[in-house]
């Protein structure tokens, strides 16, 4: 029914997780989803897929992501993707995460 996409950054924490969480609270927060309310179910009844894309994968907390949906069930998938920018010093690092967020419902 719905896609929202959305983008995260940790500046200098290097923290996969933090910026993770970040995406997909960009993709969520910008949008006020009414659908389930105009078909007669209630907003936990919404399925939300979500992909992270990010340079690893394996640092990401999944259940903190997951975390972020404020209704519904959801899953999440951890791709390689987003951007890892290392400082001039090569002490750390900005991650870039990029967030899809797909919702669905199931309409008797």
């Amino acid at each position: 029914m719905v896609l929202q996409i959305g983008m995260g950054t940790d500046i200098r924490g290097t923290d996969y997780t933090k910026a993770a969480v970040r995406a997909l609270r960009d993709a969520l927060w910008h949008n006020g989803l009414g659908i389930a309310d105009a078909v007669g179910l209630p907003v936990d009844a919404m399925q939300v897929a979500v992909r992270i894309g990010v340079p690893r994968p394996d640092r990401v907390d999944q259940a903190a992501v997951l975390a972020v949906l404020p209704h519904g069930t959801g899953t999440v998938e951890i791709v390689e993707g987003g951007l890892e920018i290392v400082n001039d010093a090569g002490t750390g690092s900005t991650v870039i995460a990029n967030a899809a967020a797909v919702v669905r419902l199931d309409i008797p």
